[in-house]
């Protein structure tokens, strides 16, 4: 049986949300959407978003890293979004995996955002329907583009292809090579969902960071000349001799 998903490499995601924005655009102009998007700059900004990246800032300063945390429907084998659904909109395609949502038959309960422990499922304020990634399914399946081309929105625009798309039971697909050889894992897997999506850990080496290292060259006081200069040292006895 197919199962199709995203293994996301947190060891190159820049968090510059261009999958954001590429899933924004492609589902609201695409038979998934619309996604809303309301005062975006205001006080009070709502919208739905199939995509988001969460940032994080871990370890002691001043050894710290950020990671970029991208999340989406993660396309559960056993989604608990389904079998909750009292009017069965929420379903999960025996052919690939993909779990969708019939919006003829969804009623906005949001009794399936209750249920999903991933916090991926989002009401539309505008058309009150629940809503969730797709995995872009009415383009991964669109003949009249080019094989290169039928992916989803957000695997096509990543530029560091921190995202790969594929079939994890086949033991022979990118993803599944991806999953094996970095040891690529499931989010929560103890919540026993199964998550078809996998997360590729970070694999850089820990740098250690000196005191002296965090003396900036480009310190506008230190270009503008208006950093204290260092009292001068007196020479000493053993200065003299180590000349």
């Amino acid at each position: 049986m197919t199962q199709l998903a995203l293994v996301i490499d947190l060891n190159v995601c820049v968090g510059c949300h261009a999958c954001v924005t590429s899933c924004k655009e492609w589902n609201t102009s695409g038979p998934a959407g619309y996604l809303s998007d309301d005062r975006p700059y205001g006080a009070d900004p709502t919208g739905c978003f199939f995509n988001r990246v969460q940032t994080f800032e871990v370890g002691e300063y001043p050894n710290t890293e950020t990671v970029h945390f991208p999340k989406s429907c993660l396309h559960c084998e056993d989604p608990p979004c389904v079998p909750v659904c009292p009017t069965g909109a929420s379903y999960k395609r025996a052919e690939d995996g993909i779990v969708l949502v019939d919006y003829d038959k969804c009623i906005g309960c949001k009794y399936c955002s209750w249920a999903c422990p991933y916090g991926v499922r989002e009401l539309d304020e505008h058309q009150k329907v629940m809503k969730k990634c797709t995995l872009c399914v009415d383009r991964i399946y669109d003949e009249r583009l080019p094989p290169s081309e039928r992916k989803p929105a957000c695997v096509l625009a990543c530029p560091t292809n921190a995202r790969l798309f594929g079939d994890i039971h086949d033991p022979e697909s990118v993803v599944s090579k991806a999953i094996r050889e970095n040891a690529g894992y499931p989010l929560m897997p103890e919540w026993g969902t199964h998550p078809a999506n996998h997360y590729l850990p970070r694999r850089k080496t820990k740098v250690e960071i000196r005191a002296e290292d965090l003396q900036r060259a480009d310190n506008p006081l230190k270009i503008d000349g208006k950093l204290p200069k260092p009292a001068l040292k007196e020479p000493s006895l053993d200065d003299v001799t180590s000349w």
